[in-house]
């Protein structure tokens, strides 16, 4: 394919990236027009159709996908172009991305600390999000690597490591909870103030299906996307249900209680450190992850299962 439609390519990369024509002439900074008779070029040139379009917006049709994952290629293989000059120099540049849960943050920034002293002219992007949009931008080659709490089965991703993170009850040592012996039913949770993160995350994935199992469906005073929120009103005499990384200092600190449940789903999640399948990630990248791998036990308190 020549330059021009490389170019053309950008266009239709966008649409469908942003979801609609629009969202990518904003992005692009262009008028509709010219993304639309871009794309339109694009489908003349190589004689098929990119786009089905809907009242909410664009997809991909099979050939589209085709271009989308050639585009793709090409974006990794000038990265990789550019990052292995710039490993000549002795990695004086670069840029390395990551998508990650909000649970890791605290973790994740004394890891990314020791990498910026060890490689300060590398830039660092972290993107904060839930398991199915940290999946999502790993897959579209948006991010690097993605550190991921329970992530479903996707053929298309790399586990790099993984390690068991139980969920549990996160209360405050007050609570009537504590005074249960072994561990706590679903049933009736939500008769006390229960808190939960949005559907996105991978802790509701979990419980939906516990909820399936024991065929019940409970209802949450409070729904939110910050999990630290969902730790304060714990703290404060409400229930949430969070994995075990999330509260270990505060368990130890006495400000938090967390109690097993009854129901085993509970007790297998995974974080998993991830990649896209085939991806072949740049130098710098590279070292971080083998930073990550290295360190990673110390700061999760377990050994990892580290899988090729």
């Amino acid at each position: 394919m020549s330059s021009v439609q490389d170019r053309r390519i950008l266009y239709f990369f966008e649409a469908v990236r942003l979801g609609s024509v629009r969202a990518a002439a904003d992005y692009l900074d262009v008028a509709p027009s010219a993304v639309s008779r871009q794309i339109a070029q694009l489908e003349h040139e190589l004689a098929t159709s990119l786009l089905e379009r809907h009242r909410r917006g664009v997809k991909p049709t099979e050939a589209g996908e085709r271009v989308l994952s050639y585009y793709r290629q090409h974006l990794t293989q000038q990265e990789l172009l550019l990052d292995a000059l710039q490993a000549l120099r002795g990695l004086q540049g670069g840029a390395v991305s990551l998508a990650i849960g909000e649970g890791f943050i605290e973790a994740l920034a004394v890891h990314l600390n020791q990498f910026s002293a060890l490689y300060p002219q590398v830039e660092l992007q972290v993107n904060v999000c839930g398991t199915n949009e940290v999946i999502r931008q790993v897959l579209d080659d948006e991010v690097h690597l993605g550190l991921v709490f329970n992530p479903p089965g996707e053929p298309k991703l790399r586990s790099h490591a993984h390690q068991r993170q139980p969920v549990r009850v996160v209360v405050n040592p007050q609570h009537p909870l504590t005074r249960i012996a072994g561990a706590v039913p679903l049933l009736g949770l939500d008769q006390y103030r229960l808190a939960l993160p949005g559907v996105a995350y991978g802790v509701r994935q979990i419980l939906g299906q516990a909820e399936h199992r024991a065929g019940l469906s409970l209802a949450p005073t409070l729904t939110c996307n910050t999990l630290n929120m969902l730790k304060l009103y714990a703290a404060q005499g409400g229930v949430t249900l969070l994995p075990t990384f999330m509260v270990e200092q505060d368990v130890r600190l006495g400000t938090l209680a967390s109690l097993p449940l009854q129901d085993p789903v509970f007790a297998t999640p995974q974080t998993h450190l991830v990649s896209r399948l085939g991806r072949q990630l740049s130098v710098a990248a590279s070292r971080l992850l083998a930073l990550l791998l290295q360190d990673m036990p110390a700061f999760k308190g377990e050994p990892l299962s580290v899988r090729s």
